[in-house]
């Protein structure tokens, strides 16, 4: 299939024999309160940009300066971070779906309809991964929408203990997991950020708090030699995210974590074993 023949949605024949149709549900819910509020409040101060290395403990638990919205660095890092009420979900689900939703393109949609067009693994799954292991070490190439803007992106997960995780913290997938990644460009060897999404057990389901940093000092090349500096006049150029792009990076977040919260122990308690 090629770029060009990619769309939103689903057209005829597209669900068919797939036993995962019924989740397919095209209305989306308004935005909650406090995403809405989030984006009215943003962009917040940039003396509230937390560091990546500081990933490991921005889990809900303590307050931090900014918690929901985004902000723009005076280095020109971009950071948005919001949090998610997942009702009746377990991590070792979020886990689950992470390493289900990129083996086909109708999966992927299920999980925001009206922005997802395409996803594909760029390595086979190793045989006999479960859990974490069949996402980590692989790259989701993926096709989708940020506002108006259609991109295609590269998503390399990485195992948490590289953004400083405690392993022993994340042993038990019951109780927590933080799902991390390397993002970049799907067609240019080039790496502009960050992606964390914390998810720990809550009363009656999990929090996932998802956090981004995008551009300077996280934009980098993948590889080196003269690829790598042929890029350096286009890296210039990412270091400045601009603050609308962290309004689409907000507003997309808030809407593809909760819908994806309304069906996951559903699908998860049917399809857990279709690996």
């Amino acid at each position: 299939m090629t770029f060009t023949r990619r769309y939103l949605g689903m057209r005829e024949g597209d669900l068919d024999g797939k036993p995962y149709a019924k989740f397919w549900q095209p209305e989306m819910k308004p935005l909650s309160t406090a995403a809405r509020a989030a984006l009215a409040n943003s962009p917040a101060s940039a003396a509230g940009i937390p560091p990546l290395s500081d990933a490991p403990r921005l889990d809900g638990r303590r307050s931090t300066a900014l918690e929901d919205g985004y902000a723009v660095g005076h280095d020109g890092v971009l950071h948005v971070a919001i949090r998610t009420p997942m009702p009746g979900t377990t991590p070792g689900m979020v886990d689950w779906w992470f390493g289900w939703h990129s083996d086909e393109p109708q999966r992927y949609k299920l999980w925001h309809p009206r922005a997802h067009v395409h996803a594909e693994w760029r390595t086979p799954c190793p045989a006999g991964a479960l859990g974490r292991e069949r996402y980590v070490g692989r790259v989701s190439q993926v096709d989708e929408y940020l506002g108006d803007t259609l991109g295609r992106y590269s998503i390399r997960f990485v195992d948490p203990t590289e953004l400083g995780f405690d392993a022993a913290a994340l042993a038990d997938p019951e109780a927590a997991t933080a799902v991390c990644a390397r993002v970049g460009f799907g067609r240019v060897p080039f790496d502009f950020g960050y992606l964390v999404h914390h998810v720990r057990r809550t009363p009656g389901g999990s929090e996932m708090c998802s956090r981004f940093w995008v551009g300077a000092p996280y934009a980098a090349p993948r590889g080196g030699g003269a690829a790598a500096r042929l890029l350096v006049s286009l890296g210039k150029s990412l270091r400045k995210p601009r603050a609308r792009e962290g309004a689409a990076l907000l507003r997309h977040c808030a809407e593809e974590m909760p819908h994806l919260a309304s069906f996951l122990p559903r699908i998860y308690a049917e399809l857990r074993h279709d690996t």
